[in-house]
Order: structure tokens, then C-alpha cells, then sequence
């Protein structure tokens, strides 16, 4: 999470859709950048309009604006796996095959996604969801907003990018996890 006092704006970090990027990019100009633990880093928008913003509002008597991207659902959960691939392959491990990682996904979600669940409960869950949300396969009209909003030309650096692999699923698992992230589908269908 990165709040930016003047322009009282917040980036909330959604997990696996670029917010280390926009972080090393960003961080030289925010006035507060949350990086640890991860819990806090990640905040939702729930928790942050429960605890942080009630804070900022009281301290300045203004609202703060908060902004995120979203990455494509399916896309969403390769990257998971991908990451997931990674830290097995540094533990010598035998690596699990898409399928069965999404098997898994399917029966507990927060378990294999550090607690978020889906991009949707992250970006509008609890009463007041997040303001400005991006797609993060638009990363242009993304650095575009923050070029404008930050008065400052933008460039994220391309790091944390985890291994390539194998994700194709068979036609039923693809319908369940689609069926799964019904609400993430129809959120990033309606962001424009």
C-alpha cells in the first residue's frame, strides 16, 4: 500500500497484479509506503476503509481516493500458481500440475492465495470498494491516471515475474474456476 499525503491518494496492492512494480516505481514518491508484513502491504478495501482511512480522514478532514488494478481472473490464478511453482522448485520439490492446483483453489481458496480469496472480495468487499480500479493488462491507462494525478511521467519496471509452465485445464475444471470467480468476471468485464 502506498498513500500519497498531498494528493490524497492511496494505491492498494492487489496481490499478483503487478504491486511490486508499481511499488519500486512509486515509493520514491509516496509520503508513506507499506511493504511489511504483508497482511498490512496487501490491505483490502475493506480493511483499509475500516481502520486506515478513518485515520488519514481525521488528520487532514478530507477524503483520500483509492486506486488498484485487477488482472484478468484466470490469469489472476496462473500467476498464483506460477508463484506457487516457484517456491517448489526452490524447495526441490515436486511441482503440482495446473489441474490439481486448481482443484485446490476450488475447495479453499484463501488457503493457496495468502488469505485474499478473489480480486473481487479484495476490491469491493465490506461497504465501500475501491474507487479507481484498472485492469492490469491496460497498464497504460493505469501509468496514464497516475501520470495526471501525481504530476510526474510514470515508468514501472518489469521485476517479481515468476516462471513460465504448463496451465491449460480441462474443459470442467475451466468451467468450475469460471464459475467460481463469476463476481471477479463481472467486475473486470466492467471496467473500462
Amino acid at each position: 500500500m502506498l498513500i500519497f499525503w498531498d494528493q490524497r491518494l492511496v494505491f492498494l496492492a492487489t496481490p499478483k497484479a503487478g504491486s511490486t512494480a508499481v511499488e519500486v516505481a512509486l515509493e520514491p514518491l509516496a509520503s508513506l509506503a507499506v511493504q511489511r508484513p504483508p497482511e498490512m502491504k496487501h490491505a483490502d478495501a475493506a480493511g483499509f476503509h475500516r481502520h486506515i482511512h478513518p485515520w488519514l480522514t481525521e488528520m487532514t478532514s478530507d477524503h483520500f481516493t483509492t486506486v488498484a488494478l485487477m488482472r484478468e481472473p484466470l490469469d489472476w490464478v496462473r500467476s498464483w500458481y506460477r508463484f506457487h511453482l516457484r517456491d517448489a522448485q526452490d524447495q526441490d520439490a515436486d511441482a503440482e500440475r495446473f489441474e490439481d492446483f486448481v482443484q485446490a483453489y476450488l475447495g479453499d481458496s484463501k488457503t493457496l492465495t495468502q488469505g485474499i480469496g478473489t480480486q473481487a472480495a479484495f476490491l469491493t468487499g465490506g461497504d465501500i470498494p475501491v474507487d479507481r480500479i484498472f485492469r492490469y493488462e491496460d497498464m497504460p491507462a493505469f501509468t496514464n491516471f497516475l501520470d495526471e494525478w501525481l504530476d510526474c511521467e510514470i515508468s514501472l519496471p518489469r521485476i517479481n515475474v515468476p516462471p513460465a509452465a504448463d496451465v491449460s485445464l480441462s474443459p470442467g475444471t475451466e468451467a468450475s474456476l469460471r464459475q467460481a470467480l463469476a463476481a471477479d468476471f463481472a467486475l473486470y468485464a466492467s471496467l473500462v
